[in-house]
């Protein structure tokens, strides 16, 4: 389905409960983005979200019918042999307003966050997004306070940066053999849960949330600082937590590939066009 078929040419209006963002759609021309201000007037652009690609994808294949959130009752189309199918129509829609919204925000040299611990397939994707995005990412396991205790994510970003430093230069050779092991499997741990967010040294401005159940705390500490927040949410998901949700499969690798695929891509593409116009 064409880009333009699935907006058509109305007046389309979201906010949501945590009123840090608000999305108008006037036309078929431009998207605000809102939050504690306007970040800009965002063109909205041709994203290439086919139906079809999103069926091969089970982008629609949410939960069972025994397991839902009612609030979730305007992103499902149908019920499928006691599972619950989500509305592909929304889906591509909700997608393209993303990707405007991270296109705009990485040409305006904006960070992000990925998040995405659950699977060891899914945390797989989300380090190659980070790398090909040029983005942060947790793909391992989130802890405690990562953002809202930001001074002692900083510390030890600091202290794993400094034993990556003594590694590279030799200085853990010189040390005694269990002193320089002790060393040694501090930095694997630091490397494991940190690695993927050494280079981070503020909070991000936008969070993307792979699994909102599994992320649960990462999103709670966002809506704490009043990050942005873009979710997938699958059929048993509160749609309210989210600031921009996505409503999709987050269980099945190749939705969340899909998905990924699309979001990296309008991130790289923001970036290229804040060096073209630099």
């Amino acid at each position: 389905m064409a880009y333009s078929s699935i907006y058509g040419q109305s007046t389309v209006e979201e906010k949501v409960p945590s009123e840090q963002l608000f999305i108008s759609v006037q036309g078929s021309s431009s998207l605000y983005f809102f939050k504690g201000g306007v970040w800009g007037e965002m063109t909205r652009r041709y994203w290439n979200i086919g139906l079809q690609e999103m069926l091969e994808a089970g982008v629609h294949l949410g939960h069972g019918t025994k397991k839902w959130n009612p609030k979730m009752a305007p992103y499902i189309s149908a019920k499928r042999k006691g599972t619950h199918i989500s509305n592909l129509t929304k889906t591509a829609r909700f997608l393209s307003e993303a990707c405007n919204l991270v296109f705009d925000a990485a040409s305006r040299g904006k960070q992000f966050l990925i998040v995405g611990t659950n699977k060891k397939k899914a945390a797989n994707s989300v380090a190659w997004a980070a790398i090909k995005a040029r983005c942060h990412c947790v793909n391992k396991k989130w802890l405690g306070g990562m953002l809202t205790n930001w001074s002692t994510t900083e510390t030890r970003l600091h202290k794993f940066r400094d034993l990556k430093m003594q590694q590279k230069t030799g200085r853990l050779n010189r040390l005694p053999k269990r002193d320089a092991a002790v060393v040694k499997r501090q930095l694997s741990r630091l490397q494991t849960y940190l690695g993927g967010i050494q280079y981070m040294t503020g909070l991000p401005d936008i969070v993307i949330i792979l699994e909102q159940h599994e992320e649960y705390r990462a999103l709670q500490e966002c809506i704490t600082l009043g990050i942005p927040t873009i979710c997938l949410i699958d059929t048993n998901c509160d749609p309210d937590l989210a600031d921009l949700p996505i409503p999709a499969n987050d269980d099945g690798i190749s939705s969340i590939r899909f998905i990924l695929n699309k979001l990296v891509f309008a991130i790289s593409e923001g970036r290229s066009s804040s060096i073209r116009n630099s």
